[in-house]
């Protein structure tokens, strides 16, 4: 897929050193100008339906998972990658030097209507339900959250490709 940008989430980060690695898909749903995204109660950010690839499962089956855990939507197609977005941090892990996740957006096409949600603990936590936002809203309050003191990690990340997708497509 083609690489459309490099984040640096932190400066000195030896990117040649001993790398853990994590490859990520991200549902992308558009309806008009809304897109079905994962809204953060508590933090108040919207995020594309995703997360990592589990070993042995296909982009498509990781997909299919993500949708239904976050959003408790069920995968109808996937229509085609968009491009990805690679980020660079400082492992939490002793033994590596770097943390390399390569996010991988995928136009999608999911049924009407939605299910329950089955979120992981922190997905909880956060407050994480399905809406349906317009591209200009979600890019506003993302860009408002870029002030506050802890800011989500993955926020760079999300206002680049809500960024590339409105300039590219919508």
């Amino acid at each position: 897929m083609n690489i459309l940008t490099t984040i640096y989430r932190a400066s000195g980060i030896n990117i040649h050193g001993r790398t853990v690695t994590r490859t990520a898909v991200r549902a992308v749903i558009l309806r008009g100008r809304d897109l079905l995204m994962v809204y953060s109660a508590n933090v108040g950010d919207y995020k594309f339906p995703g997360g990592g690839v589990n070993d042995g499962e296909t982009h498509e089956q990781a997909l299919e998972r993500e949708l239904l855990e976050e959003c408790g939507a069920q995968l109808i197609r996937v229509n085609g990658g968009l491009g990805a977005v690679i980020e660079y941090d400082l492992p939490e892990e002793r033994d590596f030097d770097v943390f390399k996740m390569t996010s991988n957006y995928y136009l999608c096409a999911v049924r009407d209507g939605v299910t329950n949600q089955s979120l992981e603990g922190y997905e909880a936590e956060l407050g994480f339900q399905p809406v349906w936002v317009d591209i200009d809203k979600a890019i506003a309050e993302n860009r408002s959250l870029l002030l506050a003191s802890d800011p989500p990690e993955w926020l760079g990340r999300e206002i680049f490709f809500l960024e590339y997708l409105r300039a590219n497509f919508l």
